[in-house]
């Protein structure tokens, strides 16, 4: 059985090398563009170059996150990102984007390809698709039980890795548009602002209704069958990074979870602690109350005065550490420096555990009750705890290996190498010692400093056994390292298919998960009525539906693929072949041939390389993003290898969560659809508890009348799902959108931007 492999995260290159320092077996990383964690500072060519030569000199990994949606316009971009993880000999990519997946493959063979985590992997039908296109490894979704993990882990000649600690989503990762949507920064493009962790007012007044506590296995870990165990944190701290990394390493070593290590974590950055759906359904995985770092819960208020309080610590706690308290009506803890300490009524430095101790709050600071928590969140002992060594700056720069050729004449010297060749003029007299002169040349082209090049061979032509003067030689030297070509692009991007060229322009599609609600449109004026199931689907309501006009939509999520196969298999005994996928596992659960697939938008279509990998794999037709603007909408319409599905109305999923909203057990659940309306910030959502899936959505519908207006697609969708749409409602909605018409309370969202995100 292959070691498991302890991946940590580097946000930027002190992360890295502290990762490395306290036993991380690989370290995963963004550059300056195309990774999901854009705002961390992430790595320079020149940090990822020398930071891959430490790591390879120490027999460990890198791979870089190259996992956003690229648009159209930045395929360029995408390859020099591309070019630089090749130059600097990374051990794999990690990859959302369809396109960025077939350009490696077809471009950067070298480069090993992983699925990330959001692409969103959940079962095993999803991660043996993404096998079959060519990935050696597949990052699985976060809310997997064991027994799932095991049972994708089981897929022969297929990696896979799990998160084991750190910040969890609500939202399965790569199926969130609620920043893109209501924000206009992107998640799927490394700009997400976490609105899910927003107070919401709803049934239980206002909460943080989605705001998830953080993941730790701890020794669950050994649990795991799988080859890559993963720490998040690109956004953390080097001391973050180094005390987590520490932590599990000693864990997988043998040693066991060490507490004291455990509290250092949790005075460094922690929320509260939970193992998410590792152990199978837990509904205490969402804290409502508070966002942010909590810290160590060190103790409870005994007392309190004026501007005093007093309580018993169960940890030490020392002058200038930061001290927060639960305080009901904040959002976030109250937090502060802890100035002035008193142990029975004497000034200390130091209370230790047990200890009644006095704390002096500062003058501002909200009404403090006794019994409310109070938490160690920063300490100065812990700080200074994590040091770790780097190696000195330029000592593992990696190098591009030359072949040098020299040659001596009576009235000059020359050299060449990669088609480049410079000359030096002189006399020189007869070598007393040819020998000596061949080390001299040797040595002084091995002198490559501040150079992109390593000397891996020279030639040298000497015929009258000549001598040079050492200051002519690394003159040579200086002149031929400064004439040769630095190699910028060795990718190019992959033949396409031919430009598609349409027969026929604006023919509409409809989609619903509620044929009752089309029942006043005339669905005459429709190609397809696209209709959305899932596994408990009943399927027995379509009567008044053309069956030849029929495409079955799966659902992006299916936890019970026996179940779902079975719906399938009715469906197509019953003759319908065309169907539409929104996740990677439709690719196996569906049968390969005599089916006419399209992609739904949640397979991200924003470039003409993803839109051939879709035709590739048998696809005849996709639809374009909601996330997206209208220029790169045009653009994809220009250089379309499908026709192409533009969405001109609906209500976009914010998030799809494997959270359960309702309170009950899940022994206890009835399993009856549960809406939920919210408020936050002045804006309405809806959303639905539905086979065991959460979703949300804003009242204020996506309209791009803009697009309707500007361009032309050979199809356009109207979507009325999972609202409880009446069929008046939906047919007075249909007659606005036929006619151009305005709709009150809609939204572009990021239609008229010069770019996203």
């Amino acid at each position: 059985m292959l070691k498991k492999e302890l991946l940590a995260p580097a946000g930027d290159v002190e992360a890295g090398y502290a990762a490395l320092y306290y036993g991380a077996d690989a370290v995963y990383l963004g550059l300056q563009k195309f990774s999901a964690r854009a705002t961390a500072e992430n790595f320079s060519e020149t940090q990822l170059n020398e930071f891959v030569g430490y790591a390879h000199s120490l027999k460990r990994k890198v791979y870089v996150a190259v996992n956003t949606l690229v648009q159209q316009h930045e395929l360029s971009d995408l390859l020099e990102t591309l070019d630089i993880c090749l130059r600097c000999q990374v051990d794999g990519v990690i990859i959302q984007d369809l396109g960025v997946a077939r350009i490696v493959r077809e471009s950067y063979p070298q480069l090993e390809m992983h699925a990330s985590t959001q692409m969103a992997v959940h079962n095993k039908e999803g991660a043996l698709a993404l096998q079959k296109l060519g990935f050696k490894r597949v990052v699985v979704a976060r809310e997997l039980s064991l027994a799932e993990i095991k049972e994708i882990a089981a897929i022969p000649g297929l990696e896979t890795e799990a998160f084991i600690h750190g910040a969890l989503c609500y939202s399965y990762s790569g199926m969130c548009l609620f920043s893109a949507m209501e924000y206009g920064k992107s998640a799927n493009r490394g700009k997400c602002l976490y609105p899910c962790r927003a107070l919401f007012n709803g049934e239980k007044g206002n909460k943080h209704y989605f705001s998830m506590k953080d993941m730790a296995l701890e020794e669950d870990v050994l649990k795991l069958p799988i080859m890559s165990l993963k720490i998040e944190g690109r956004k953390k701290t080097a001391l973050y990074v180094a005390a987590v990394t520490d932590y599990y390493r000693r864990i997988l070593d043998g040693k066991g979870a060490d507490a004291h290590n455990a509290d250092n974590i949790k005075q460094i950055f922690s929320r509260p602690w939970c193992k998410f759906h590792f152990k199978g359904k837990d509904k205490n995985i969402v804290d409502r109350d508070f966002v942010g770092h909590r810290g160590l819960e060190v103790g409870m208020v005994s007392a309190v005065s004026k501007d005093k309080f007093s309580f018993k610590p169960t940890h030490k706690i020392a002058r200038y550490d930061g001290l927060q308290l639960d305080v009901p009506g904040l959002e976030k803890p109250f937090g502060f420096s802890l100035q002035q300490l008193k142990v029975n009524g004497k000034n200390v430095f130091v209370a230790k555990a047990g200890e009644m101790a006095e704390i002096l709050l500062p003058k501002s600071h909200p009404e403090i009750c006794k019994g409310m928590k109070v938490y160690l969140a920063s300490a100065s002992e812990v700080k200074g705890a994590y040091d770790y060594c780097k190696p000195r700056p330029g000592s593992f720069r990696q190098k591009e290996g030359i072949e040098v050729q020299v040659e001596i004449l009576r009235d000059k010297i020359s050299a060449g190498c990669k088609g480049k060749s410079v000359c030096v003029a002189g006399q020189w007299e007869k070598a007393q010692n040819p020998e000596q002169v061949r080390a001299a040349v040797e040595k002084a082209f091995a002198k490559c400093g501040e150079t992109p090049w390593a000397l891996n061979g020279l030639e040298l032509k000497n015929p009258h056994e000549l001598f040079v003067p050492v200051s002519v030689l690394n003159d040579l030297r200086r002149q031929l390292y400064e004439a040769l070509p630095v190699e910028t692009a060795h990718g190019v991007l992959p033949k396409t298919a031919p430009i598609y060229q349409p027969k026929t322009y604006g023919q509409w599609l409809i989609k619903t998960d509620n044929p009752s609600c089309l029942e006043k449109i005339d669905l005459h004026d429709f190609a397809e009525v696209l209709l959305q199931i899932d596994e408990t689907s009943a399927c027995n309501d379509w009567a008044n539906i053309p069956q030849h006009k029929i495409r079955i939509c799966l659902p992006d999520v299916c936890r019970n693929m026996a179940l779902m196969k079975q719906k399938i298999d009715e469906l197509w005994a019953k003759g319908f072949r065309k169907w539409e996928i929104s996740n990677y596992w439709g690719l196996e659960a569906l049968p390969s041939k005599g089916i006419d697939l399209s992609f739904d938008s949640r397979l991200y279509v924003m470039n003409q390389q993803a839109m051939c990998e879709a035709k590739n794999i048998g696809c005849s037709r996709v639809s374009l993003n909601v996330e997206d603007t209208l220029q790169n909408w045009q653009d994809l319409l220009k250089n379309a290898v499908l026709p192409c599905v533009l969405p001109i109305y609906q209500n976009p999923v914010l998030f799809t969560s494997a959270v359960c909203i309702r309170e009950n057990s899940c022994k206890d659940c009835k399993r009856e659809d549960k809406r939920l309306h919210l408020e936050a910030q002045g804006q309405v959502y809806e959303g639905i508890s539905h086979n065991c899936l959460t979703r949300l959505w804003s009242v204020k519908p996506f309209y791009a009348l803009s697009a309707l207006k500007q361009l032309q697609a050979p199809y356009l969708r109207v979507d009325f799902v999972y609202q409880p749409y009446l069929a008046e409602e939906a047919a007075e909605i249909w007659q606005k959108i036929k006619n151009k018409a305005e709709i009150n309370n809609s939204s572009e969202a990021n239609l008229q931007k010069d770019k996203v995100f």
